[in-house]
């Protein structure tokens, strides 16, 4: 048997990593099994269809390294791969449907169950919507009076239905607690139980990964399996991803509040912020699966070799922000100095901090600039909060810098011993730069703490950052110079900084 596995979004929004976790999943078991994975949008809800959703879906999926084998862009033999131009296929199902007793036209009103509901909850009894009575009198009125209809599905009574998961276990689920379920509604679409199945069906696929929300979907589209005369594929369930420290569901609703705590959830906020795809996925892999007890850091390949189902978690997994950021840091570590430099180009840019095209002189800065950085770099965006003031015109401090370091009696005169030394010394370069600082505090007595802190802020404006000599020589004499005389100028002044 060939492994053929699944995605099958809405275009309704952007990439939530939970639903690229449930895509890495599908990917990965069909990889590891040699099989095929399928890229399908369910697009049949187009009221709630987001434009340009699907490029950026498409787009995550690239920018991850999830390569499709059948779907939009790619085709295959059992497209079209979108459902909204899959009518055909969906009204020949409904009709097997129909001509085998498994589904009747619903001309009941909202009102007819509305009361229906009512009763039942009068009589303390749960509500499952069962075919009213009409006599054939009543519904041949009903067509020709063109009453709209839906199309359900009868479900039997009294039997008890068993899904063999392959993450859960067997879960099982009475047919007494399933209402008749529409498969199209009035206006002829159809909807998710159904499509999905008819989808599956004809494309083949054998093994259902998804999301567990979709557990309780599994017990009617068993049904409509069997009305079919179709095998069953194999399904698992994937739990759901918690918030962080936490079993709660992460919420759309909360995503404002989980920002402000650093904590990102779709795909295109690590698209943005310069992560690595292989870190990314390295890390939802890990997201509710092990390989052992011990190892964390994954190529594509050794995920691919080691994937299986039986080693997912079935209880929630916890985002955990940190744990991505040092993973992603492991990677960044691994990176060649060139796609470094590559990678923090366009923010750099889009900052107009450096020329585009770049200068050889700019570039030599920026590698300068990375490798004086070394692991403090962990995601390309990194280049503008750690690194800004090596490429930025003028200096900005950072107050409170300002404050524990250079608001001090003596620390002027000592900035202006300093200008001196940077004025002199030859050649200008870290070693060079390093001994004679080193020299000028021994000659004056201070120790180096005392000279290192202010000349860093001096020169740069913040209080912490690379070595201080690989910024100076990064820099420039001019540049130092330039910033120490802008220091000493607000200092002076008493300006608020």
């Amino acid at each position: 048997m060939t492994v053929r596995t699944r995605f099958a979004p809405s275009p309704t929004g952007f990439l939530h990593i939970g639903g690229v976790r449930t895509a890495l999943f599908n990917w990965l078991l069909a990889r590891h099994h040699g099989g095929q994975f399928v890229l399908r949008i369910d697009d049949t809800d187009q009221e709630r269809h987001v434009e340009n959703a699907v490029s950026r879906i498409l787009d995550g999926f690239r920018w991850i390294g999830m390569d499709w084998d059948e779907g939009p862009e790619k085709g295959g033999p059992h497209g079209p791969y979108y459902q909204s131009q899959r009518s055909e296929k969906y009204r020949s199902a409904a009709q097997r449907l129909i001509d085998s007793g498994h589904v009747y036209r619903d001309y009941s009103t909202e009102k007819e169950r509305a009361a229906e509901k009512t009763a039942a909850e009068r009589e303390k009894r749960a509500y499952r919507f069962r075919r009213l009575p009409a006599t054939p009198d009543q519904l041949a009125a009903y067509e020709a009076e063109g009453r709209p209809y839906a199309l359900r599905f009868r479900v039997p009574p009294g039997r008890t239905l068993v899904a063999h998961d392959l993450i859960k276990g067997d879960v099982t689920f009475s047919t007494d607690e399933i209402g008749d379920f529409v498969i199209v509604r009035p206006d002829g679409s159809p909807l998710y139980n159904f499509a999905s199945v008819v989808d599956d069906i004809d494309m083949g696929i054998t093994h259902v990964v998804r999301a567990e929300e979709h557990l309780s979907n599994t017990f009617p589209q068993l049904l409509v399996f069997e009305a079919l005369g179709a095998g069953l594929p194999a399904f698992a369930h994937v739990p759901y991803v918690a918030e962080q420290g936490s079993k709660a569901k992460m919420s759309k609703r909360k995503i404002k509040e989980y920002e402000d705590q650093g904590v990102l959830v779709y795909l295109h906020q690590y698209i943005d912020r310069g992560y690595l795809p292989e870190a990314v996925l390295n890390y939802l892999a890990r997201l509710g699966w092990s390989y052992d007890a011990s190892q964390e850091i994954f190529t594509p390949a050794e995920l691919i070799e080691k994937f299986t189902l039986d080693r997912v978690n079935s209880s929630p997994a916890s985002h955990d922000q940190d744990k991505l950021f040092w993973i992603e840091g492991e990677w960044m570590k691994q990176l060649p100095l060139d796609k470094k430099i590559d990678g923090v180009l366009p923010y750099l840019g889009n900052e107009g901090l450096v020329s585009r095209p770049l200068t050889d002189a700019d570039r030599a800065r920026v590698e300068a600039v990375i490798l004086a950085l070394g692991d403090r770099l962990k995601v390309f965006s990194d280049i503008l909060k750690l690194g800004r003031f090596f490429f930025a015109p003028e200096i900005v401090h950072d107050p409170d810098a300002v404050k524990k370091r250079l608001r001090k009696e003596g620390v002027p005169a000592m900035l202006e011993e300093l200008d001196t030394v940077l004025a002199e010394v030859e050649p200008f370069d870290l070693a060079t730069l390093e001994k004679a600082v080193h020299d000028y505090a021994e000659r004056t007595g201070r120790k180096m703490g005392d000279v290192v802190n202010p000349l860093r802020v001096a020169t740069t404006g913040q209080g912490v950052g690379p070595g201080l000599y690989d910024c100076l020589s990064i820099l420039g004499r001019e540049t130092c110079r330039s910033r120490i005389a802008q220091t000493l100028t607000l200092l002076k002044a008493g300006a608020k900084i």
